[in-house]
């Protein structure tokens, strides 16, 4: 919505950092493709009203190619606000980081089956997995030596399974939807 407001530089909820900034958001594009029902296409650019100052804190995550290819067994990290067991009550007040190997769609679908799509990629099934509150954060994995956005934190065991992988929207097969919003604003 475009009366929310984007923070970022933050790291402790409970105590705001130097780093920190809200961001007013200017407009709000959601995928026309998103399916609610098979959750596709899980994606929405927000374009700031003012930039974001960056630092040591705050910086942009490189954008994959469509054409970039991350195996299955690459190690990628995710990180969000979300509850670290289905259970509680309350999200930690300190951004949590987790380590997930990502899983090939075929390795996937042994766990979710017919859902998983091509617009789709899993990671963890390992110990540590995305929960609820993560949604829209990061996985990222590095490429070149440089943190690349490779997936988008979209759904996952609704007990938060830790040996489940979580599936996050697969950023390469955005790409195209992705450069005609930043091309035409």
């Amino acid at each position: 919505r475009k009366t929310d407001t984007v923070v970022v530089g933050a790291y402790d909820q409970s105590a705001p950092g130097p780093d920190q900034q809200k961001l007013t958001i200017e407009k709000v594009f959601k995928n026309p493709k998103f399916n609610m029902l098979t959750i596709h296409d899980d994606i929405t650019l927000i374009k700031l009203a003012t930039p974001a100052q960056l630092s040591d804190r705050v910086s942009p995550v490189c954008l994959p190619k469509a054409t970039d290819e991350f195996p299955g067994g690459m190690t990628c990290v995710t990180t969000g606000w979300g509850l670290t067991d289905s259970s509680d009550s309350e999200t930690p007040a300190v951004l949590q980081q987790v380590a997930l190997p990502l899983l090939t769609n075929t390795q996937c679908k042994e766990f979710w089956g017919f859902r998983i799509r091509d617009v789709m990629v899993c990671a963890g099934a390992d110990g540590a997995s995305s929960c609820m509150g993560d949604s829209g954060g990061p996985l990222v994995c590095q490429k070149d030596g440089a943190w690349t956005l490779v997936g988008i934190v979209s759904w996952g065991s609704s007990s938060c399974d830790t040996q489940v992988p979580g599936v996050y929207a697969r950023v390469t097969m955005l790409r195209d939807w992705i450069d005609s919003i930043l091309e035409a604003n």
